[in-house]
Order: structure tokens, then sequence, then C-alpha cells
């Protein structure tokens, strides 16, 4: 804590002054009951003045009591300061000094009184932990002075929307802790007051001219439901609740459920898990055969990845890629198994083709190109042989940086095809606008196409864009007869999916190859057992 701490050389000199004074004082009632009368009698003309001495002394005395007076006014004045900056840093310890609301540290001893408090009233607490969407992004592309008026904002908007007797608490980053007293039989007026207040913070912000928006994740738990529960597990509770609510979809409320907890706790497995699989070697390449529907030849495969881990089992891309997006393992965990793809299909038939998924993340990397073409060379592999796959849905969050990437891949003879077709955002300008050599229709619209009439217009019209831009297409998910039927009508379609086998294994995709005599050593076996053609003499 802030404040003056009194020299001991100083607080001897002030006990001196002080009783220096406290004799002057004496002195002077002394000297001056002889002094003075005398010289008012002077001044009269009635007699003599006071002795010279005595009259030394007394303004000795006067000046001695003046000099205390103003030594104690001076330490007053250092009483007062010290004070004041007593209470500054108790301010400052105990408050977030951007937003005006309790920190961390403050709010666990204010919320614990309440906690005792409305136990004792028969009463319970709500605790909620709000935290701002995608504040980072704010952050990045707006400026950190913008996250500061955002977060200012939203102190301001809580502080007006909570009753009287809530905690209000900022803590930390983009981080807010709200405890509420509630009446338990009517939990309502809450659930009611939770909504108010993620409507209220999602509200656009204006700062310098621009309406920057934020949306508010919110988890709730409440101290009735176990009466060991104190203020700290009530929070963690809370926090629970809140990044399951971020998990539904962000801009949502959650109430705590003890299943939360369970979930959380396998997904910091998951993360451990694949942060430890990469550097592993746990995370391999599977391979989805692609077939050319007019002959019915294989064509290529996509590369598709797969976990192994030895704990879960096999696991699959849609439980543990999200996850490595999100702790920002996608990049390595991408390029590793691309790295195995590229060794396994050098020894395919070089006429197959190998595509492989990319995340909208790595996508963000100006140097991703560079990165690709470095396998490329590692591996010693075609790049014409080597397709990538962008989603639809990534094209929207930078169509530049998007063209910028497709335009390097191409450069270096890279195909570039455009995944999941039809369930993005994607406009005809950006598709025409954009190179991609390839559309690959998404399998939702594939699967229902013997029930549904409305996915076969949907299809039909993709298959006809395609062809009027000069694209071929590629049909996901064809996984019966009936859905292969649905799709004869088209002409120049690749298609993949379980009707031609679920993907496998480098080992066994590569000896399936064999028995077709698609492997680049059979290739060259024959090439050398050919008969060699006889060779015009030539003329002299």
């Amino acid at each position: 804590m802030l404040g003056i701490v009194p020299r001991t050389g100083q607080t001897r000199r002030d006990l001196i002054t002080y009783g220096l004074a406290a004799v002057a004082v004496v002195m002077f009632v002394v000297t001056g009951g002889q002094v003075l009368p005398k010289v008012l009698r002077a001044i009269m003309g009635q007699g003599e003045g006071p002795n010279q001495v005595l009259a030394t002394a007394m303004l000795l005395n006067i000046a001695l009591i003046l000099l205390g007076w103003m030594r104690f006014r001076e330490l007053a004045r250092e009483v007062i300061i010290t004070r004041e900056q007593a209470a500054e840093a108790r301010g400052l310890a105990e408050t977030d000094p951007l937003t005006g609301c309790l920190n961390r540290r403050s709010i666990n001893d204010a919320g614990a009184a309440l906690l005792m408090r409305v136990r004792q009233e028969h009463g319970a607490l709500a605790v909620a932990m709000l935290d701002l969407d995608n504040f980072k992004h704010v952050n990045d592309l707006h400026s950190h002075q913008a996250g500061d008026a955002i977060l200012r904002t939203a102190a301001d908007r809580l502080r007006g929307i909570l009753p009287q007797g809530a905690i209000l608490a900022r803590i930390g980053g983009d981080e807010f802790a709200c405890i509420l007293p509630f009446d338990p039989r009517r939990p309502d007026p809450i659930e009611q007051l939770c909504s108010d207040i993620v409507n209220r913070v999602a509200e656009c912000v204006e700062w310098n001219g621009m309406a920057i928006e934020a949306t508010v994740s919110l988890g709730l738990s409440r101290s009735d439901e176990d009466a060991n529960d104190d203020l700290s597990t009530l929070l963690h509770k809370a926090d629970i609740a809140m990044f399951h609510a971020k998990r539904q979809g962000r801009n949502q409320i959650a109430w705590f459920t003890p299943a939360m907890e369970s979930e959380l706790r396998f997904r910091g497995e998951l993360e451990a898990g694949i942060r430890r699989g990469v550097s592993a070697g746990e995370f391999v390449p599977y391979y989805e055969k692609q077939i050319d529907l007019a002959t019915g030849e294989l064509v290529g495969f996509e590369m598709l990845a797969r976990w192994m881990s030895p704990t879960l089992g096999k696991v699959g891309p849609d439980i543990f890629i999200p996850v490595a997006e999100e702790i920002g393992a996608i990049a390595e965990l991408s390029e590793s198994v691309i790295r195995q793809a590229l060794r396994d299909a050098r020894a395919w038939d070089p006429k197959l083709t190998l595509a492989v998924n990319i995340s909208p993340v790595q996508l963000r990397d100006p140097w991703f190109a560079q990165k690709l073409l470095k396998l490329l060379v590692e591996a010693n592999f075609p790049p014409h042989r080597l397709e990538i796959e962008i989603t639809e849905s990534s094209l929207h969050e930078n169509v530049g940086l998007v063209r910028s990437m497709i335009t390097s891949l191409k450069n270096q003879g890279i195909r570039v095809s455009l995944d999941d077709f039809g369930t993005g955002y994607s406009s005809l300008a950006q598709l025409r606008s954009l190179p991609f050599d390839r559309i690959k229709i998404d399998r939702s619209f594939i699967s229902s196409m013997p029930e549904s009439e409305e996915n076969r217009t949907i299809v039909k019209s993709i298959v006809a864009l395609g062809q009027g831009l000069g694209m071929p297409v590629t049909a996901e998910g064809v996984e019966s007869e009936e859905v292969l039927a649905a799709l004869g009508g088209y002409d120049g379609l690749k298609a993949q999916g379980y009707l031609y086998g679920h993907p496998q294994p480098a080992d066994i995709t590569l000896e399936g190859l064999r028995q077709l005599h698609m492997t680049l050593e059979r290739k060259e076996r024959a090439a050398a057992e050919a008969p060699a053609k006889p060779q015009r003499a030539r003329r002299a």
C-alpha cells in the first residue's frame, strides 16, 4: 500500500520542535505577564518600558510558538495526503482501473460476505460469468483502443441493468462476473435479467465512426444446489457453464450441470492428447477413392486424417479438428499428415491424384503456399498430382487473402477445388473471380437425391453451373446404388463415397492398388518387361 513512511531522524526533530514550542508557550505566559503590561503603560506614557532581556525572551517565545504551529500544519497536511494515497491504493487494489468494476481479488471477499449473509437469510446467490465473443478479433481488427472502449461500454451497460445489491467485477481480459442475490423459489427473474444482459451488451458500440458488435456468452451457477459450495466453486461452475454456452454457438445463456464438468474434463484430455499426438505421430492419413463416373475407373484419392489415440482408439476428424483449430495445433497437425500422404502417394500410379483438405485457419497463414511447396520438394511429389480443397464457408472471412493464396498455389502447378459447395456463402461473382479448378458438391445434397426432388434440382443446377464456368464437378456422399443411378444422367462427374469402399490406411490402399496394377513399381516393371520396339535404321 502506498503511503508516507516517517523517517526516524525527522520524527526526532519534530519531537524536539514540539517540546521547544511547549516550553515556549509556558515561557510566553510567564514573560508575557511581566512584559505586556509594561509595554501598554509605556505606549500610554504612564511608565517605563519593559526589561529588554524579558522583551527579547518573549519575542523568542513567540517565534518558537509560530515554528511549532507551522510544523503542526505541515504534519496535518502530510497525514491527509497519506490517507488520500492509502485510499487511492486501496481503490487500485480492489477495482479494475479500466472499467471501475471490482477486480478478481476483491470479488472474493465481497462475494463471500454476501454468500454468508444470504444463506443466513435462507436466500440464494446466482453467479454469472460473462465473456465477450471474438474479442481478440475486435482487438486485431480495430486496435486495442477499440477493445478498451467496448470493455468500458460493457461495464457501464452491466452497471445500468444490474439490480441494487448485485456485485460486478472484471475478472480479467474480456471476462466479467456478476453475483446476484435471488429468491430460490423464484429463479425466473434471474433468467430474464441474464437474457436482458446478453441483449443489452450485444448492442453495437460506436467508436471512431464505426459500429462495432461484440456479443456475449453467459454461464450461471446457483448456491442453493450444494450447501458446501463456496464462492470460488460457484465461480468455477459458472465459468464451465459459460464455456458450454460458447460451444453451443456463442451469444447464449447456460446453467451449470454436472455433465458439463465431465465434458470439460474430456475436452482437456482431448487438447492434451492432440498436442502429444502430433509430435508422437498418432495422426495418420486414410484414403477415400475417387471414381470417374463415365468410365468407372479409379482416378485418385482424397486424404482424410485419423487420430490413432492410444487411449481413445481411432478418432474421426469431426471430433479432433475443431479442437485442434481452437488450440492452434491445426497447422502442425495438417502438415504432418500431408507429409505422410505425399510419401504414400509417391508409390501410386502417376495418373492418380491426391486431394487434401485445408483448414480455414491455415488459409490465414500468408506463408502457407511456401510451406506446402517445401513439403512437395521434400517428398519429390509432382505438384500437378496434388489438389487442395478449400471449404466454401471459409471464403467470406477474407476473399482477398483466399484469392492470393489460390493464385500462389496454382502458380506452383497445384490444383484447387471448392469443397462443400452449396452450404456456404459464396456468390456467383466470387466463384467466377476465384480461379478454382473444380467444384465439390456437399454430401448432404448428394446422399438425399433419391428421395428429395429439391436436392436433385440443386445438384442439377450446380452441375450446369460448373459446366458453364468450365469447372469439373465431384459428387461427395455416393453411398448407395440409388444415389449412383440418380447421378447417371450427368456427364463429366467424379464421385466418392462409401459405395466404393470406406477410407483405408496407407498399407491397405497400396495393396489394393497392387492388385489393380496401379502402383509405380508395377508400372516400372511392366515397362521393363515389355518387348522393345524395332527401330528403323537411320539413313547414312
